[in-house]
């Protein structure tokens, strides 16, 4: 039977704040640094409860575009409020937590790997990601690019093709994961650190040390505002 006349789904009342509060971004010329109107505020003019607006919010926070700053208001981080439309966002935070074990058992196996299999020119690979992660920070880059690249020279290291492949069958996955936590605030500088000493396990071959290393830049990267979101509450 059709279910072409079952009720129609109603945007989420947040839903709707999240698209105002995007326009009013636009409309005013706002930029990374300004500050949003107060949420008792911005509830009043919306005409919305502020559990609503306090909704909206936390979604733009999650995205990373806005940062809550306690007792002093909320900030744009970028120079608008683009947000993704929320259930792709609720997609996203559905299947991150799988992403985050595949990542740990086969990235953690890798790591061990590259300790004992590595060779100079492995080493100057991983070299050369820290190198480029380091100037993208340094730029006020997220370091994407170079997080990328060093964690391909730890899968190269290892000299597994079967991993290798797995790794590129979830590749896509592995992005999405990186800009979530890579979005994370003071998150750049921490995960370069982390890659510092997976890179000098694998370089002092010491397959333990490099496992336990990389072990805990993952659980780092699983720390992320996404997971902590309910789209429901």
């Amino acid at each position: 039977m059709s279910d072409a006349l079952s009720p129609m789904a109603r945007p989420r009342l947040y839903e709707q704040v999240l698209e105002r509060l995007r326009a009013y971004a636009a409309d005013a010329g706002l930029r990374a640094g300004d500050r949003l109107p107060a949420e008792r505020d911005l509830a009043q003019r919306l005409g919305v409860s502020r559990a609503s607006v306090k909704q909206a919010i936390v979604v733009l926070e999650v995205q990373g575009l806005v940062e809550t700053r306690h007792g002093g208001g909320t900030y744009l981080v970028r120079d608008a409020l683009d947000a993704e439309p929320v259930e792709r966002l609720v997609e996203r935070r559905r299947r991150l937590p799988d992403v985050l074990d595949a990542r740990e058992a086969l990235e953690t196996k890798l790591a061990e790997l590259a300790a004992m299999r590595r060779t100079d020119e492995d080493l100057a690979a991983l070299e050369s990601a820290l190198e480029f992660m380091a100037s993208e920070i340094r730029d006020g880059g997220a370091g994407v690019e170079g997080d990328r690249r060093f964690h391909a020279a730890v899968t190269g290291a290892a000299h597994s093709a079967l991993l290798a492949e797995f790794m590129d069958a979830i590749a896509d996955q592995i992005t999405e994961s990186r800009n979530e936590s890579l979005r994370q605030p003071g998150r750049p500088p921490r995960s370069l650190d982390q890659h510092i000493r997976i890179a000098d396990a694998i370089r002092d071959r010491n397959p333990k040390t490099a496992a336990e290393a990389m072990r805990d830049h993952l659980r780092t990267v699983a720390e992320v505002r996404l997971l902590s979101w309910d789209p429901e509450d």
